[in-house]
């Protein structure tokens, strides 16, 4: 793979998200390795017309730890792909012939700016960083449909497999309640998962610990008000355009969610490279 490979990768995923196109296949050679994958994010977020206000928390399958030396990913989360719960079902969008799903969360919102050269984490320390805990739904998503079955590179090059972030209500008291806290997702009416912040290998704070030092890594230490979510408490729920989500958060309240087809970024395709 060459050096410029990343950053074509990027221009076309980006593309490719921005005119509401599915891809058909991945956009170049399939990242060997995840530092490769990660260069393909970093130069995607340089070309997204819009301010990063968070990151996702993924897993990367048991199987798969070793080769990859690593067991979870991160992707960016965007402001206008960030919606606020409100009773009503909210919609979001997904790409035809893409891939899309819905994911219960449990989301941190950081309450102070993480030391910027600090690479090493307790658990007790990043509880630290925290301002709040929200519950919420990660809309996974990408233009392309295999993305998961390609893999982590491939996962981590579009921005984690991440297409918004549907964020609910505060939880009270949540140092003293998030091993407790559960959740149970439907799609169309039917439950599809069940499961909660001990479902997560080290629970939410294992994900942010994670995270603090993955980013720390990249330049891009963790900032106060930027929003995590820490991953997929029940399962990737797979939708498509006109299914219905909704999370049952126990004793949090409900988030109700419909997919609907994306439309291309009128005036934000002008620039960008054809996919």
């Amino acid at each position: 793979m060459t050096a410029s490979a990343p950053a074509d990768t990027a221009a076309r995923f980006v593309a490719a998200r921005l005119k509401a196109t599915a891809l058909p296949d991945f956009p170049g050679d399939v990242p060997a390795d995840l530092e490769t994958g990660y260069a393909s994010q970093e130069a995607a977020i340089g070309l997204w017309p819009d301010e990063l206000v968070g990151w996702k928390v993924g897993r990367i399958a048991d199987a798969l730890h070793n080769k990859y030396g690593q067991a979870r990913l991160a992707g960016p989360i965007f402001r206008r792909s960030v919606w606020t719960a409100n009773g009503e079902a909210v919609e979001f969008p997904v790409f035809a012939g893409g891939f899309a799903a819905v994911e219960a969360e449990f989301v941190f919102r950081i309450g102070v700016d993480a030391p910027a050269d600090k690479t090493e984490w307790t658990t007790e320390e990043v509880a630290e960083l925290v301002g709040a805990l929200h519950v919420g739904i990660e809309t996974a998503g990408s233009p392309l449909a295999t993305i998961n079955d390609l893999g982590p590179t491939v996962v981590v090059s579009d921005f984690g497999n991440n297409a918004g972030l549907i964020l609910g209500p505060s939880v009270d008291d949540w140092r003293a309640r998030l091993d407790d806290l559960t959740c149970e997702t439907f799609v169309d009416g039917v439950s599809v998962g069940r499961g909660g912040a001990a479902s997560l290998p080290g629970g939410p704070l294992g994900a942010l610990k994670f995270l603090a030092r993955h980013c720390a890594l990249r330049g891009r230490p963790l900032k106060a008000g930027q929003l995590i979510s820490t991953g997929a408490a029940t399962g990737i729920h797979d939708v498509v355009a006109g299914q219905s989500g909704r999370v049952e958060f126990a004793g949090c309240g409900d988030i109700a969610c419909v997919a609907v087809t994306a439309q291309a970024h009128t005036e934000d395709t002008k620039n960008v490279r054809t996919a």
